[in-house]
């Protein structure tokens, strides 16, 4: 009677969760004409990308007047100006506009969106996600590694990254064209490989931005997602931060597996 119990609450469980999932994915459907649209995404991915930013934004203007919110700063002596972030606004819009548009609309044009109307599973949609996670850490890990070991790719491409070496939200995407491109292609290749349900590649794509505009964000913030994974397994925007300050370590932008393993891993407490 007990197992019994066990696997009845079991299922009601799953059924909650792919109900929750199909009222989730009824409601973007209902947006088919926006969804199918060749500008969705790229409105998609900045309006993301602007509303993540938001509230470090908000947080390095109330910092640098609330002392008890300077001590999550991870550079307290660094903290961006209006002046400095004006041009990573307009060096993204612009980006999306004249770059990002036209890969989309390409792609918009050679593989077009398909939605089927039964949603993803929870345990389906975690589990792809977290493989899509630790594909691009890995890619972006070698890709990376190359840029600082070669010194005309790092000249040429990644330079423009590093102008600035205390880091703040909106330098996620101050980049150059081929660093922005290539990291977005890594990004979108990943579902596609995995043939992924469309609201997983979503998902897939926002949590990627969250956690690609945290490790840039310059706080080490009590529920940041670093200190949510046990064991130091994620380094999160200590690790990332750290990077940007010394430039010969921590390349993974998520993980911490690929930089131990080879020899490039440095803690925030050895600077």
């Amino acid at each position: 009677l007990f197992f019994h119990n066990c696997w009845l609450n079991f299922v009601s469980s799953q059924s909650q969760d792919r109900l929750c999932l199909q009222f989730l994915w009824d409601f973007i459907t209902a947006k088919e004409p926006l969804i199918k649209s060749p500008y969705f995404p790229v409105l998609f991915s900045f309006t993301a990308y602007m509303t993540f930013c938001l509230p470090y934004i908000a947080l390095d203007f109330l910092s640098t007047r609330l002392p008890n919110l300077r001590k999550y700063k991870i550079q307290p002596q660094s903290y961006p100006t209006l002046g400095m972030m004006v041009p990573c606004i307009i060096q993204s819009a612009y980006h999306h506009v004249v770059l990002i548009f036209p890969v989309t609309f390409f792609h918009w044009y050679w593989r077009p969106v398909n939605l089927p109307v039964v949603a993803p599973e929870l345990p389906e949609v975690l589990l792809e996600v977290g493989i899509c996670l630790l594909l691009f850490d890995f890619e972006y890990f070698l890709w990376h590694l190359l840029h600082h070991r070669v010194p005309w790719l790092y000249k040429t491409f990644h330079k423009v990254h590093h102008k600035h070496v205390s880091t703040f939200a909106l330098t996620t995407q101050y980049s150059s064209v081929w660093e922005l491109l290539s990291l977005g292609f890594f990004a979108a290749i990943n579902p596609v490989l995995l043939r992924c349900h469309p609201l997983t590649e979503m998902i897939f794509f926002l949590v990627n931005i969250w956690l690609s505009v945290e490790d840039h964000s310059g706080y080490d913030l009590p529920w940041s997602t670093h200190r949510l994974v046990p064991f130091g397994l994620y380094g999160g925007a200590p690790h990332h931060d750290l990077h940007h300050l010394k430039f010969k370590s921590n390349y993974a932008p998520y993980f911490t597996h690929w930089d131990r393993l080879f020899g490039t891993f440095t803690e925030l407490h050895s600077h």
